[in-house]
């Protein structure tokens, strides 16, 4: 893996713990949603992360938002939108093009092999519905690996592995984790957690939350080593620095070193760079 620009992964111990692009910037006050950044991740083999909302047409948009208003230059729901709606509009924070589902197929045909691309589908399946299904097996249906698609909804992640096998599948039981934790205790999680990496979904992935994962641990959980027992990377989401420039406070220190010795796969940030810096200003190679 080419370690130029930083931001890639960090080493410790001997494991590689991969640092995952959020919403395809390298930094708080970088556009969100960049097609210059993804191009650059391609090159590099990154992992990164999109958000995606079904269009009207059936095909899907680089968006979190369910309306147009919140990030971007145009007015109504993505869903009622066409491609032709969105192909003028442009990005809030940055001022950059939309990004749709067409442009990512044909990006990703410049791939750097080791580039892993997250899409975090924001609509249930009855919302995607055949036509969505359809478009996405048409333009990623030979994808292979370089794709990993994320979903709140489990049933969309079923019809994912049904409809499009050759594509990694995640699942994120956070919400659910920490309500279980807190009233029903670390036992009761564990069975809950197994019965997810065991089910219908067969994820390949499981996104935490980093402070799940260390309250977790604090009660003698290691939910990270229950997925890696039973064939699953976990994503810890998402660390940002408070201060970028000036690096690990201590108490982000202790925190962020406890996340790396129970060793995650992967950690969510927006500021990848800088924590790859800062990190090594605390443990020199």
């Amino acid at each position: 893996m080419l370690h130029s620009p930083p931001g890639l992964e960090i080493i410790h111990a001997g494991h590689h713990t991969r640092l995952k692009w959020h919403r395809l910037r390298l930094g708080l006050s970088a556009p969100l949603f960049s097609a210059e950044t993804m191009a650059l991740g391609f090159a590099v083999g990154a992992s990164m992360e999109l958000d995606l909302r079904v269009r009207g047409d059936g095909g899907f948009v680089v968006l979190h938002d369910a309306d147009l208003e919140g990030e971007t230059s145009g007015h109504g729901p993505v869903r009622e939108a066409s491609a032709q709606d969105l192909r003028g509009l442009t990005i809030k924070a940055g001022g950059t093009p939309l990004i749709l589902s067409e442009d990512l197929a044909q990006m990703l045909t410049t791939a750097h092999p080791d580039a892993l691309l997250q899409f975090d589908m924001k609509d249930d399946l009855q919302t995607i519905g055949s036509a969505g299904l359809a478009h996405l097996v048409e333009y990623f249906g030979n994808a292979g690996r370089s794709i990993i698609v994320s979903a709140g909804d489990l049933d969309l992640i079923v019809a994912i592995r049904n409809h499009l096998p050759n594509l990694a599948r995640g699942i994120d039981p956070t919400d659910k984790l920490v309500v279980i934790l807190a009233e029903q205790g670390p036992a009761a999680a564990r069975q809950d957690l197994l019965s997810d990496l065991k089910g219908e979904t067969a994820p390949d992935t499981v996104y935490l939350s980093w402070p799940l994962v260390l309250e977790a641990a604090a009660r003698d959980l290691d939910l990270i080593g229950l997925c890696h027992e039973n064939g699953c990377k976990v994503d810890a989401w998402t660390f940002n620095l408070k201060n970028p420039e000036m690096g690990f406070s201590d108490p982000e220190w202790a925190q962020f070193s406890a996340l790396m010795a129970l060793k995650p796969d992967q950690v969510t940030t927006d500021e990848a760079p800088a924590t790859e810096r800062a990190w090594k200003a605390r443990i020199p190679a």
